[in-house]
């Protein structure tokens, strides 16, 4: 077979009915889509997506869309901002990329300045690398080696938070809960014991339910269980996205950090969902005053723009991997886009905007008009198990009327989700509960079109 990068497409014109056509059939006939099941793209294809403005997403037909789940709750400003586009653009008349293996570069360096000096203080050592997955897998490997470096090769249990999600990667796997992402490969993952998560229920700044003991005496136990044998706790601080935006009391990561200081264990914190806003701080970890041995970001990174991830370390984890190159203590990791000059050029630019949003009590604002308008439009429906929200991060339980459950094969919530397409709402089903995670930038005149489109979504779907 001959190969050849010219396409009908090309011969064609790609903006014409007929080249749309054709991207349209190559996209079901060789694109593979990640969490997709294909037999259901038949009835429910995926948009193609051809630009973007504020909170607003087009597609190749000219309609357009709330991103309602901020491009996979990466987005923080919105699309098409002009100051994201200029870092960008100024960076490429420089260099799009050079590696990170033994040189370096002015936006690298000074983002790493930047999230040291955001961050709880004694993380002064910054590594990057490009996604969630990568940045927990980072500290996991720091972690575990930190410990055969120090003569205590013994600590090799991690110890995660029931419901939890760290990503796809079959390291963060392990640390994932038990069901169907993770079950086809649990063979091959590394064990891993995991305490209870607490029980908390906030909704617009009001706790319903709050009680974290339990969860912390199960810590504690596991801990003392392990006599020693613990290398790191790791832990989404205050919501678990991934879970259902499932909350923890406002003193439970304080505890998990002083459970840990006692049994001498690592904290990791994966604040790759939570952190740049999306709860209303920079970090979850500087705001609750509570610092971990490793902090992972990723998502909000960058706005949501280019891919750029972070693991943050103490100056005594780093010093542990260092010594004459004989003794082999080098950190054997890398990536190849590791501190991309464009990304990190971005990330330093929206971290700008995310401080004046802050500083301007504009962010509070915002988080106080979608948790009012959460509560007032969906507590109490007859749909509606429970509904949870905190900072810019809401979940709709659905359910089909009091006591009762959907049936494990009936996928209301994408129903719901197809519905709420066809009305100019993008968003994205986990199982039958619905997550409303909006832009950071998002306006109250467009929280109002999320909370209503959904609503009327979840009313339209026949039960």
């Amino acid at each position: 077979m001959s190969f050849s990068l010219t396409s009908k497409a090309d011969a064609t014109n790609p903006s014409s009915a007929e080249g749309q056509a054709f991207l349209d059939e190559w996209d079901r006939q060789y694109t593979w889509h990640p969490f997709a099941q294909t037999s259901e793209m038949k009835h429910f294809p995926p948009l193609r997506i051809t630009g973007g403005d504020g909170c607003w997403l087009h597609d190749a037909d000219g309609n357009r869309y709330l991103d309602g789940y901020a491009s996979t709750w990466t987005n923080v400003h919105g699309h098409g901002v002009p100051e994201l586009r200029r870092a960008i653009i100024d960076q490429l008349d420089q260099i799009a990329h050079s590696t990170y293996l033994g040189l370096s570069h002015e936006p690298g360096t000074l983002l790493a300045k930047r999230l040291v000096d955001a961050s709880p203080a004694d993380l002064q050592r910054v590594f990057f690398s490009d996604n969630g997955s990568t940045s927990v897998e980072v500290a996991l490997k720091m972690s575990l080696r930190y410990w055969q470096l120090k003569g205590k090769s013994e600590r090799t249990t991690i110890v995660a938070m029931e419901g939890a999600y760290h990503g796809d990667t079959l390291g963060t796997m392990s640390l994932g809960a038990d069901g169907p992402f993770t079950a086809p490969w649990r063979k091959w993952a590394f064990p891993v014991r995991r305490f209870k998560a607490p029980e908390c229920h906030e909704l617009a700044g009001e706790t319903f339910i709050s009680d974290g003991s339990e969860s912390i005496d199960h810590l504690s136990q596991i801990l003392s269980e392990e006599n020693g044998g613990t290398a790191a706790v790791i832990l989404e601080p205050s919501v678990q996205g991934a879970s259902g935006m499932r909350q923890q009391p406002s003193d439970f990561l304080s505890k998990v950090k002083d459970l840990c200081l006692m049994h001498e264990a690592h904290l990791i914190l994966d604040e790759v969902f939570v952190a740049f806003g999306r709860l209303g701080s920079i970090f979850v970890s500087e705001a609750q005053d509570v610092c971990p041995d490793f902090l992972c970001l990723a998502k909000g990174l960058s706005g949501g723009y280019i891919p750029l991830a972070a693991t943050l370390a103490t100056e005594e984890v780093f010093d542990a991997f260092t010594g004459p190159f004989h003794e082999h203590k080098t950190f054997y990791h890398g990536h190849t886009y590791t501190a991309n000059p464009l990304a990190a050029s971005v990330s330093l630019k929206s971290l700008d905007l995310l401080q004046d949003m802050i500083c301007s009590s504009t962010l509070a604002k915002t988080i106080s008009s979608f948790g009012s308008q959460v509560k007032d439009t969906f507590c109490g429906h007859p749909r509606i198990r429970e509904v949870r929200q905190r900072g810019l991060a809401a979940c709709l339980d659905l359910c089909p009327g009091k006591d009762a459950a959907f049936d494990p094969q009936r996928r209301f919530a994408l129903e719901v989700c197809k519905e709420a397409r066809a009305r100019g709402l993008l968003l994205r089903p986990l199982g039958n509960s619905l997550p409303l995670v909006p832009p950071i930038a998002i306006d109250e005149k467009e929280i109002s079109f999320l909370c209503s489109t959904a609503l009327n979504s979840i009313n339209a779907v026949p039960l």
